[in-house]
C-alpha cells in the first residue's frame, strides 16, 4: 500500500472462513470487519465483482452476503451509490448480549400442600402408587404405542382416542352399571378437570350451582370462577338433603357413592328424587364418582347415571385416585345434548391428555391388568384400615370406614379442632380438620384420617401415636 493512502475495502484479507462455507464465511467477514471498525461508518464496501475476484469466490455468494447484511442494518444498498456501512451500528438490538459467569443455585421445589402429600399419617384421598405394577405399565405403553400407525400420534382426537374410550365404556356397563358407549365418554385430566370444563360450558354469571355442605372444595371453588352463585345444601344421614335443591338452580354437584368428606352413600330414594328434580328443574346433576371402586363390606351400589333415564347426570370418574396421582387421566360420560358444547369447550381451552398415557391405559384395561390391580389394592387398603382401627380406643367414634380412601374421626367431647390438629402435628400427624370442608352447616369436632397410602408399619406405629392423643384429650 502506498504511503499516505487512504486503506480500501479492497485491502481486506480473504478470510480463512471461506473454506467451511463460503456464504456464511463471505457474511461473519464483512460483519467482523464492520463491527471492529476496520469498515468505518460512511465508508463504501467494494463491488461485489471486484471481491469476488479477490476472495476467489462467485459474485452470487457475494450478493447473498451483502443481501443479508442490508437486511440485518449493517450496510444501505442504494442503486447507483454503492454499498456503504450504516452511521450507526444496530448491534444492541439484534445480538443476544453475552451471557457473564454467574454461580448457579441448586432448584429448590416448591413446598408440597399438606392435602396432597403421599406416606405422611394421616393425609386422606392418596393411592398408593407403590402397589402399581411399573412393569406392566411399561409393557402396555410398549404394545400400545407399536400396535398403532403414525396416524394416531399425528390425528387430534379432542374426546379421546376412540379405543381407550371403548374400553372405559366396556368397563362402566361391567362395573358400574351404566349403559354407555363409547361417544358419550370424553377424556379428561381428572375430575377437577372434567369440573371445570362443566363451568366453563354450563355455568352463566348468576347461575346458581348448588354442592353438598360439607363437601369438596375444589368443585365450589371452580363453579364461583364461572360466576355461578354457590348454594351450600346440608348432608345428612342419606346424604344430600335433596328436599332443599331450588328448582331455579342449573346444577347440582354430588358425591353418592361415598360422600366427601363424610363417607356415607347417598341412598336410593335420595337418588331418585335427585333426578326427579333435575328433570323437573331441567337441571344437570354432576356425578362425582372418586373411589367408589373401593368397597370393603359389600358390593357397592350402582353410579347414580345407571338410573339416568332422562340423560340430565354427567358422570365423572378418574384413574388418579385407583392407579397413580401422576398418571392425570379422568373421564366424563356426558348427556348427548352437552357432548358438542362441552368438546367445544375442550377445543378452545387445549388441554387434553398425551396419547402416549391413552394408548397405555386403554392396553391396562385391555389385558384385565387394571382390574387386577383394583382387586389387590382393594385387599392392601382393607388391611390397612382394619390395622388402623384396632389401634384405636374402642370408645372412639367413626364413620364413613365402610369405603373408599379415608374415614371420619370424631373428636371426644370438649375437645376443638384446631387444637387437636396442632398437637398432632407437634408430633408428626397431619390431619385435616371437618371444618375446613362445611361452608353453613356447623358439625361436631372431627378430622379426616387417610391411610391408603401408609404402610402397616406406619399405620401401627402413628396408630398407637394417633391413640395416644386421644386418650390424652
Amino acid at each position: 500500500m502506498s504511503r499516505g493512502k487512504a486503506p480500501s475495502a479492497l485491502d481486506l484479507p480473504r478470510p480463512d472462513s471461506l473454506d467451511a462455507g463460503k456464504q456464511q464465511g463471505a457474511y461473519e467477514a464483512l460483519r467482523a470487519a464492520i463491527l471492529d471498525r476496520q469498515l468505518p461508518a460512511g465508508s463504501r464496501l467494494p463491488s461485489t465483482r471486484s471481491l469476488a475476484e479477490r476472495w476467489l469466490v462467485s459474485r452470487g455468494t457475494l450478493e447473498a452476503a451483502y443481501d443479508r447484511l442490508h437486511s440485518e442494518g449493517y450496510v444501505q444498498r442504494v442503486a447507483g451509490s454503492g454499498t456503504r456501512v450504516c452511521a450507526v451500528i444496530p448491534e444492541q438490538f439484534i445480538a443476544a448480549p453475552v451471557a457473564s459467569v454467574m454461580v448457579r443455585r441448586p432448584v429448590e421445589p416448591d413446598p408440597p400442600s399438606a392435602g396432597v402429600q403421599s406416606h405422611v399419617p394421616f393425609v386422606a384421598r392418596r393411592p398408593d402408587a407403590s402397589l402399581f405394577d411399573l412393569k406392566a405399565w411399561a409393557r402396555c405403553i410398549s404394545r400400545g404405542l407399536l400396535a398403532v400407525g403414525p396416524g394416531v400420534l399425528e390425528a387430534n382426537y379432542f374426546a379421546g382416542l376412540p379405543d381407550l374410550r371403548e374400553h372405559i365404556a366396556e368397563y362402566l356397563r361391567s362395573y358400574r352399571g351404566l349403559r354407555c358407549e363409547a361417544d358419550e365418554v370424553i377424556i379428561t385430566t381428572g375430575i377437577r378437570h372434567a369440573l371445570d370444563l362443566i363451568a366453563r360450558t354450563l355455568l352463566k354469571p348468576g347461575d346458581t350451582a348448588c354442592v353438598e355442605d360439607p363437601g369438596y372444595l375444589p368443585a365450589r371453588r371452580l363453579f364461583a370462577l364461572a360466576g355461578a352463585h354457590i348454594q351450600a345444601i346440608p348432608v345428612c344421614a342419606e346424604g344430600l338433603d335433596t328436599a332443599q335443591l331450588p328448582d331455579t338452580a342449573r346444577l347440582a354437584y354430588v358425591t353418592p357413592a361415598h360422600q366427601a368428606p363424610l363417607g356415607m352413600t347417598l341412598s336410593v330414594s335420595r337418588r331418585l328424587a335427585l333426578l326427579d328434580w333435575a328433570a323437573r328443574a331441567d337441571a344437570w346433576v354432576v356425578e362425582d364418582d372418586y373411589d367408589s371402586e373401593y368397597n370393603y363390606n359389600t358390593a357397592p351400589l350402582a353410579a347414580l347415571k345407571s338410573l339416568d333415564h332422562a340423560d340430565r347426570v354427567i358422570y365423572c370418574g378418574s384413574f388418579n385416585k385407583n392407579l397413580f396421582p401422576g398418571l392425570r387421566v379422568g373421564f366424563m360420560v356426558v348427556p348427548k345434548g352437552l357432548r358438542r358444547s362441552l368438546l367445544r369447550t375442550l377445543q378452545l381451552t387445549g388441554h387434553s391428555v398425551g396419547a402416549s398415557d391413552q394408548l397405555g391405559l386403554a392396553e391396562f384395561l385391555r389385558s384385565g391388568a387394571f382390574v387386577r390391580h383394583l382387586r389387590a389394592s382393594r385387599q392392601a387398603y382393607e388391611a390397612r384400615r382394619d390395622a388402623l382401627l384396632a389401634c384405636l380406643p374402642q370408645n372412639c367414634a367413626v364413620s364413613g370406614q365402610q369405603a373408599g380412601l379415608h374415614f371420619v374421626l370424631w373428636l371426644p367431647p370438649g375437645v376443638t379442632e384446631g387444637d387437636f390438629c396442632e398437637r398432632a402435628a407437634a408430633v408428626g400427624l397431619t390431619l385435616q380438620p371437618l371444618g375446613k370442608f362445611c361452608t353453613q352447616v356447623s358439625l361436631p369436632p372431627a378430622v379426616i384420617i387417610g391411610y391408603t397410602a401408609l404402610t402397616l408399619a406406619q399405620i401401627r406405629y402413628h396408630g398407637r401415636v394417633l391413640t395416644q392423643l386421644l386418650i390424652a384429650a
